[in-house]
């Protein structure tokens, strides 16, 4: 068969080089070894080539000037489709790593929440002077009743709070003298 170059074709069926380039460029079209286009992928591309007349060359010059743009546009549209698709993947992967974290926070709630058998916690532990917190506020009652002149039989009647005895603690001894010292 008939061998081509790219201008040659052009010319032939009346497109421009950069059409044809954009189908070889794309794959609808081959080109051998040598650089040529094999007659017959033409015809299986393009067809059989019409007659040549002024209005031919100037409608196939418009329709190859279409073709590159709605190639240009082909393109476009793939790469768009790629980078929705590359979006929607990060986005699900966000959102995967999102719902993880969420998971590892409510674990660790609990894992706070849940009391250690071992531990002690502030609400478990007594008050050094209970008898001195509770009697407060009743005494602050009884002065806020007898505001004013006071008799000397009111002052007897008043509560003196005492503080609970709390026996001071003895020195912490070291591992020898646990031996030799007399206990104290």
């Amino acid at each position: 068969m008939q061998k081509l170059t790219v201008s040659e074709l052009a010319k032939l069926y009346g497109y421009s080089r950069q059409a044809i380039y954009a189908h070889i460029n794309k794959g609808n079209l081959s080109k051998g070894s040598d650089g040529l286009i094999d007659f017959s992928e033409a015809i299986r591309v393009f067809g059989e080539p019409k007659g040549k007349s002024v209005d031919d060359k100037q409608s196939k010059s418009i329709n190859s000037q279409d073709l590159t743009q709605v190639d240009l546009l082909k393109s476009q549209v793939d790469l768009l489709e790629k980078q929705l698709n590359q979006a929607l993947l990060r986005e699900n992967q966000s959102i995967e790593r999102e719902v993880f974290y969420q998971e590892q926070i409510e674990a660790m709630q609990r894992l706070l929440e849940a009391p250690k058998p071992h531990m002690t916690t502030f609400t478990d532990q007594e008050l050094v002077q209970p008898n001195m917190a509770k009697t407060a506020p009743e005494q602050d009652k009884a002065e806020a009743k007898h505001e004013g002149l006071t008799t000397p039989e009111q002052t007897e009647n008043k509560r003196i709070l005492v503080p609970e005895q709390v026996e001071p603690e003895q020195p912490k001894r070291g591992f020898l003298s646990r031996f030799f010292l007399p206990n104290g």
